[in-house]
């Protein structure tokens, strides 16, 4: 008898010792686990809109960065950053890049990360092209939504929609 006591409370304390633990993940079968205070969110990071590689006449393919950098607490990045072209009353949601494949990035305070969005510039007369006149960033972790002027000329259009895309984040750094 004198065994079970001390089996047992080795068993309970692992047990206790295993729901203590926090991988980040999505908290089991359902997925139902909470994210809120562990994503990134816009209020929480700066952003900024790098130098980009404009495409400089129609047809050309240009590349825009986009860094965030971590201000406060460790969050992670997951899933694709949510990016908007807005031309007056027309906004055009991105898709992420064919084949990209998201990745879960956990962001210190201070360490950084990036994504780019990738575009085909349209021709000034095309009526089809979308003539952004901003862009919109979102982080899968929430908050406002960041604004920025876009200055790299029309987009082409693909179907009915804008000929871009949005990459998967990627570490900065080591």
């Amino acid at each position: 008898m004198r065994r079970v006591i001390p089996l047992t409370l080795t068993a309970l304390a692992a047990a206790l010792a295993l729901t203590a633990c926090d991988d980040g993940g999505s908290g089991g079968a359902d997925g139902a686990k909470s994210k809120a205070g562990s994503g990134c969110a816009t209020g929480a990071v700066a952003l900024e809109i790098g130098s980009a590689s404009v495409a400089p006449a129609a047809g050309d393919t240009g590349e825009v960065p986009v860094s965030i950098t971590n201000q406060s607490a460790p969050c992670t990045l997951d899933h694709f950053p949510g990016v908007t072209l807005h031309q007056g009353d027309r906004s055009v949601k991105l898709p992420a890049t064919e084949g990209a494949q998201a990745q879960t990035l956990k962001l210190a305070k201070g360490a950084s990360a990036t994504f780019t969005v990738s575009y085909t510039r349209g021709a000034d007369s095309d009526t089809a092209a979308l003539k952004a006149s901003t862009i919109e960033v979102t982080l899968p972790g929430g908050g406002d939504a960041k604004s920025f002027p876009w200055k790299f000329g029309p987009v082409a259009a693909k179907g009915d929609t804008a000929n871009a895309s949005v990459s998967a984040f990627q570490q900065v750094g080591d």
